[in-house]
């Protein structure tokens, strides 16, 4: 194996521990219908704010999200839409598992 096809392996196991906790998932879920602010995903995950923003911090410095200052608020947005469509496949193969 090259060593460049065992850092993309590193690099997507990065991601994977980044995508590891179930709040991370909801997001990055929430995110890939478009950009939110804290309040917006708290709102919509029923979760502490404090939670949110500490799980948006793992998420910033994986790199999945961005966020972008609009006045008093951060607009977090993912930086590349295929991490929405490993989430919502893993969200689908979850619930087909289930049935």
């Amino acid at each position: 194996m090259t060593a460049t096809g065992y850092e993309a392996y590193e690099s997507a196991g990065a991601l994977l521990r980044a995508l590891s906790a179930p709040i991370r998932i909801a997001i990055v879920a929430e995110l890939g219908s478009g950009e939110r602010c804290v309040h917006d995903l708290v709102e919509r995950l029923g979760a502490a704010q404090p939670l949110v923003s500490q799980h948006l911090r793992v998420l910033r410095g994986a790199g999945v999200v961005r966020g972008v200052r609009r006045g008093r608020e951060i607009a977090y947005s993912l930086v590349d839409e295929h991490v929405a469509h490993i989430v919502a496949d893993a969200v689908s193969h979850a619930r087909e598992n289930r049935s």
